[in-house]
């Protein structure tokens, strides 16, 4: 498996975690302000590049009973300028509750970030090679 990139999408800040490149591991990178901004959609671009990522994963964030909301169709369109900047896929994964593990399991890294970084476990474990 590759190095994947997860983003936790908000209007403020976007959550960061990346992969290691066995698929084992995510790790919280620092979060990137107004991420639908101009300089944020770069930003995410020199981090895809950067660190390597051949895959984008965004949150999708849906109500707890699988509903969509508008924050899920900026997700979803925030997704689509992503792949057109960093020219690579990028896919959308269920991010209900991720935020709430973050609150609940303090780090060093931003609660954005931590909480990419359940959004890529729970990402990686769904695509797990056995």
């Amino acid at each position: 498996m590759s190095r994947v990139l997860a983003l936790d999408h908000g209007a403020a800040r976007c959550g960061c975690a990346v992969s290691d490149p066995s698929g084992t591991l995510a790790s919280p990178l620092e979060a990137i302000a107004r991420p639908d901004s101009p300089a944020g959609l770069e930003a995410v671009a020199r981090l895809v590049s950067e660190t390597g990522a051949e895959r984008v994963v965004v949150g999708l964030p849906l109500t707890l009973r699988g509903e969509e909301r508008s924050q899920a169709a900026a997700a979803r369109a925030f997704a689509g300028r992503v792949a057109k900047a960093a020219g690579v896929p990028v896919e959308l994964h269920d991010e209900r509750l991720t935020t709430r593990q973050a609150e609940r399991e303090p780090g060093r890294a931003d609660e954005d970030s931590r909480a990419a970084a359940h959004l890529l476990e729970s990402w990686l474990r769904t695509h797990a090679t056995a």
